[in-house]
């Protein structure tokens, strides 16, 4: 597995519950690891983006089958490189990883195949002074996203005229997010209620997992700067219904891997649709290429069929011989934060009340390590996942989940105290 996030140690989790992994009396070897993936998992001293060395490792060790769970690596091309070496791999090659890694080539494809999205236009730091003007005749408020690669930090919201040119001078190379603001898109404003669905797709056939809504906003009440994301649920049910379903189905999921192959570019993996469901429509904001971070600690605990014959199926191109099974569960997903993300923030803040030996809450690893030993202590923005797992409702799953959170202590610690607010029925 490649990666050491909260993600990947809910997808090592996943993995080693796997009747097939199990049964086959598999290994997990894991980049890096942390104290949380560790569990399940050895590690080995190879960072995630360093997909030569990984290449040279699994031919070295004869791996039979790699995941990845991060972007970086798979838009650095390790799908392709592992194929060209005949080695099996979960995740779409560095062709199709552009829908993630090229905001303006996930747009045009959109736009040229009638997928609905929010109109747009795209500009370059270089032709600013074009921005500029396109933004005097904007209607406000109004959205700009970074081109490449952010870390879920490159999409911003400008209430007005000032607000968006600070935020392009903002996304200038010299600044804070590099070279993926080099060049940039502006694109209208939608409302509604946002969902994020995970396809698992060979790029033909595909699975839809349980829908999940995260929560982007540092504050309560959807408030602040974007992040990573400070919590997750699943299933959706308030606004979800069959035939909003079929519509996701045949005018967003069906075009898009249609498209995608008929660019050259076949889809293989997880592809992440972040909607925005506007008047019972679905339109797209994004695409990503691979599984969403905190959604991934929400969805997969309502997954009863074997999570891994399902990666395997889709690098097989045998998604039509899986059979999804999901359970009738809630799960609520709160992330702890340091104080400070996403922007300064101090680590090394020792954690304390991570036992439990209660089946319905998992403890999972983001941004931790050890330390003098056994010592865990914090080592990121993003620092746990804690998920509270219902068979009864999300209410009573977040209730445990903020049960746990409340026994968690690090110094600085931060978390949202409304995750699922949007779904609930009554304040947990």
């Amino acid at each position: 597995m490649v990666g050491n996030g909260g993600r990947e140690n809910a997808i090592a989790w996943k993995i080693f519950n796997s009747e097939s992994f199990r049964n086959s009396e598999s290994r997990l070897i894991c980049t890096i690891g942390n104290p949380g993936i560790n569990e399940f998992a050895e590690t080995i001293d190879i960072k995630p983006t360093e997909t030569d060395l990984l290449v040279t490792y699994a031919l070295k060790e004869k791996i039979d089958f790699t995941v990845v769970g991060p972007e970086v690596p798979l838009s650095l091309g390790i799908v392709n490189k592992f194929r060209d070496k005949g080695l099996n791999i979960f995740g779409p090659t560095k062709e199709a990883a552009e829908i993630e890694s090229s905001k303006i080539f996930s747009k045009k494809l959109m736009t040229a195949n009638n997928i609905p999205t929010a109109k747009f236009k795209n500009f370059s730091q270089k032709n600013s002074e074009e921005a500029k003007k396109f933004l005097k005749k904007s209607n406000f408020p109004i959205v700009i996203k970074a081109d490449g690669l952010a870390a879920g930090k490159g999409v911003m919201i400008a209430e007005n005229t000032d607000e968006a040119l600070e935020i392009i001078n903002e996304l200038s190379p010299e600044n804070s997010l590099g070279d993926a603001g080099s060049d940039f898109i502006i694109e209208e404003f939608l409302e509604g209620e946002e969902v994020s669905v995970f396809v698992i797709t060979d790029g033909t056939d595909y699975a839809v997992l349980p829908y999940s809504q995260d929560h982007k906003k540092i504050s309560e009440g959807d408030k602040g700067k974007n992040t990573g994301g400070m919590g997750a649920i699943a299933p959706v049910k308030k606004f979800m219904n069959k035939d909003l379903e079929d519509k996701i189905g045949s005018k967003i999921i069906q075009p898009v891997l249609s498209a995608l192959k008929k660019e050259g570019k076949e889809f293989k993996g997880c592809l992440y649709c972040g909607l925005m469901i506007v008047k019972d429509e679905p339109y797209v904001i994004e695409f990503n290429c691979r599984f969403g971070d905190p959604e991934t600690q929400a969805v997969l605990p309502l997954i009863e069929s074997d999570f891994l014959e399902m990666l395997i199926a889709s690098a097989n191109e045998e998604m039509q011989n899986y059979r999804l099974v999901c359970n009738k569960k809630s799960a609520c997903c709160v992330v702890l934060a340091s104080k400070g993300y996403p922007d300064h923030y101090d680590s090394g803040k020792e954690i304390t009340g991570l036992n439990s030996d209660d089946d319905s809450i998992l403890i999972l690893h983001s941004g931790t390590k050890f330390s003098d030993g056994k010592k865990i202590v914090s080592a990121g923005g993003r620092v746990l996942s804690v998920v509270g797992i219902s068979d009864k409702s999300l209410e009573e799953a977040a209730g445990k989940a903020y049960d746990k959170v409340l026994e968690i202590e690090f110094e600085n610690k931060y978390f949202r105290r409304d995750i699922g607010f949007k779904q609930l029925t009554v304040k947990s």
